[in-house]
């Protein structure tokens, strides 16, 4: 049995927001290699496809991949293998390799032990001929590695799948479960009853982890071993790394004077928490520190530190980094000193809206710290945890309570949330459930009905979740120290560095004019949203009320009403769903209304800057906008039309432009790719079909 080290200082935080500490969460849709069911699918994955057995001759990239295929190749057909010998050269390095069948050869002769509770255990080694030997060969500059000898000949019996799994070779215990293991033994539990505990939060049957009961007692007892041992070296690496990091603050902020940094030290005079941003992330945050996502979802165990990690979105839909926060604990008295330092190196301008997770702690010192500042909580962070709270005490009704609590979320109102709410609670008996009284006692922060209004700037959306993931698993993979993970930081951080803003054709889907004046001031990530509700609103019928106010629904939807307010002596317009609030995008509602008002341009006020052109933090060449206007396309669909009619007179014509125009297309192409791709200012071409 082998646990699964991991060189990667940051890991994903699984403790329950509940503040339970034996409360454990395991997200929806992690992929991490330590989920049950998702090796128990690779398993049955593996069975299904078929593997060709090894064969001399067989070549491989790497002795490493030869090792993979091999054991994967001895899983299947119920035995594990090892690596025997190697020899080595001055100039190949490692140049053959033996692998062979894990009951290879014969165990050496022991001396016979005094001790009075000696195991005399027996050895599984029977003399087993089973083996692959490999050669290295270097063939034009590049290694190879050949299969140059192969038997699959057992003088033992193979194992069936559920045999094979309880092999040492295949038993590991992954890093998200070794942490969980050690939390459960630092708090008393004894090696049985952790066992028990990981099998209920799994949900699986007794046995079918993927590790031992006594794998899990020798790791408890290295690992106790080892941190007695390496104690006080681990102390020291963590002050001498944390001083380090300190240290490349300073050096940076004398190198960049628009760096800025702030920490505080302990009573012993050590680094006790410490934030830092940069230039860029200081000038991004004066364009779109509106709304700011403020993740804490990373610890280091190594360092025992928490990852702090302020994040937006810009105005074309990428998420951008704000600053980095390093916290010694997750109390509200930390993240009340992390929000101080982030507004002061911020220049002192809070955001609308501060974006978290479901964190006690921290609702506290946003409330403390920020009083202006609306407190969300995604959804999208919310639901992942809902399955760890109730799958498994809810069993088969678990789907009734998952499709109930969505349609709760999209409440209409804060009256309909309450009473669906009760009704929830009630059905599926989660009157006295701590977690239930976590979510009800947060919901002004992630409730729909409640939150409407807030501005949100399109990041309590799935897609920008998934983004930040991204985002943070880049600059938290593979991390080994502080020093390198502040450097990645850095580089992440650096727009200038970043790929410049691709070209995008923005065509036009209505004759409508308010879409062709929209097209002139939007980014096209703004647009994109803009035509979306645009090409809804022509879907939506009204009706004028004495007042002047409308109301707007689908045609075929007379449930879903929106009153639309239009205050004509200043142009503005208010509408029930909030969505111009939320997102600083008008709704389909309200376009519908500024149609039937014979509007064909929008007030300037309705474009935030913060959704404008000329807010990217990406340069735009208006002039190269202005130059490809769309008489070049109609000139371009002119003689594409002209071709096409003249083409189809005869069938000689037609088949001489299909045979000569690929050729002058792919010669036009090629003469095009010579010409550089930039010269330093990424182009928005922006095209529309003539009318």
């Amino acid at each position: 049995m082998t646990s699964v080290p991991s060189k990667n200082i940051w890991i994903k935080r699984q403790q329950c927001p509940c503040g339970d500490w034996k409360c454990y969460v395991t997200c929806e849709g992690d992929v991490e290699e330590t989920s049950v069911a998702s090796q128990l699918e690779k398993n049955e994955t593996f069975q299904s496809d078929s593997m060709v057995s090894p064969y001399v001759g067989m070549v491989f990239k790497s002795d490493d991949d030869a090792f993979e295929y091999y054991g994967n190749f001895a899983r299947k057909n119920g035995f594990s293998i090892r690596k025997e010998r190697s020899r080595l050269s001055p100039q190949l390095g490692i140049y053959k390799r033996d692998f062979v069948c894990y009951r290879s050869g014969f165990a050496p002769a022991r001396k016979k032990s005094t001790a009075e509770h000696h195991r005399d255990r027996k050895s599984v080694r029977c003399g087993c001929d089973a083996k692959m030997y490999l050669s290295k060969e270097v063939v034009e500059g590049v290694s190879q590695w050949f299969v140059v000898q192969f038997s699959n000949v057992h003088n033992h019996e193979l194992l069936e799948d559920d045999q094979v799994r309880l092999l040492p070779a295949y038993r590991k215990i992954q890093e998200a479960d070794q942490e969980r293991i050690l939390l459960l033994s630092k708090a008393g539990f004894p090696i049985h009853r952790i066992v028990k505990v990981l099998e209920l939060e799994k949900g699986i049957q007794g046995g079918q982890l993927p590790f031992l009961e006594r794998d899990v007692r020798n790791f408890v007892q290295n690992r106790k071993k080892i941190v007695q041992e390496n104690d006080a070296l681990l102390t020291e690496k963590r002050e001498n790394d944390t001083m380090e990091l300190l240290e490349a603050c300073k050096v940076t902020k004398e190198m960049d004077g628009e760096f800025v940094y702030d920490f505080t030290m302990d009573e012993n005079d050590k680094v006790e928490n410490i934030v830092w941003s940069y230039g860029d992330s200081v000038r991004a945050y004066t364009l779109f520190g509106d709304v700011v996502y403020f993740d804490t979802s990373y610890r280091s165990i190594t360092y025992g530190m928490h990852l702090g990690v302020w994040l937006g979105i810009d105005n074309n839909g990428k998420t951008i980094l704000f600053g980095c926060v390093l916290l010694q604990d997750e109390t509200a008295r930390s993240f009340a000193w992390a929000l101080q330092a982030f507004i002061r190196l911020m220049k002192g301008k809070c955001p609308q809206t501060i974006l978290t997770d479901l964190e006690l702690g921290l609702k506290d010192a946003v409330r403390s710290e920020l009083p202006s500042t609306r407190h969300a909580i995604s959804i999208w962070n919310i639901q992942p945890k809902i399955s760890s709270w109730f799958f498994l005490s809810l069993g088969p009704r678990y789907p009734e309570l998952k499709s109930m609590f969505d349609d709760l979320y999209h409440a209409e109102n804060a009256d309909d949330f309450e009473h669906r709410w009760s009704q929830m609670v009630s059905m599926f008996g989660l009157g006295s459930d701590k977690h239930i009284a976590l979510l009800y006692s947060l919901r002004a922060s992630w409730a729909s009905s409640y939150m409407r209004g807030y501005f949100l700037a399109r990041m309590a959306t799935s897609a920008y979740l998934k983004s930040v993931e991204s985002f943070l698993k880049a600059i938290c993979c593979a991390q080994t120290c502080l020093r390198s993970f502040f450097e990645q930081v850095g580089s992440s951080s650096n727009f200038l560095n970043q790929l410049r803003q691709e070209m995008q054709y923005m065509l036009t889907k209505t004759c409508i004019p308010l879409e062709e004046h929209a097209r002139n001031f939007l980014t096209p990530f703004a647009f994109n949203d803009f035509q979306h509700e645009l090409v809804l609103s022509m879907q939506c019928a009204l009706s004028e009320m004495p007042d002047g106010s409308y109301l707007v629904h689908h045609y075929k939807k007379m449930d879903a009403e929106r009153l639309v307010i239009w205050i004509p002596e200043d142009e503005q317009i208010l509408c029930t769903c909030k969505e111009f609030e939320s997102s600083g995008m008008l709704c389909r509602h309200t376009l519908r209304v500024f149609i039937l008002k014979n509007y064909f341009q929008l007030p300037e006020k309705y474009y935030l800057s913060r959704w404008r052109r000329e807010s990217s933090l990406v340069f735009y060449d208006n002039q190269s906008t202005q130059t490809n206007d769309d008489g070049w396309f109609q000139e371009f669909e002119s003689l594409t039309e002209t071709l096409l009619t003249e083409s189809s007179i005869t069938k000689e014509r037609s088949d001489y432009v299909r045979r000569e125009l690929p050729k002058e297309l792919k010669k036009l192409i090629s003469e095009v790719r010579k010409i550089p791709e930039s010269d330093g200012a990424a182009m928005d071409l922006t095209l529309s079909p003539s009318s």
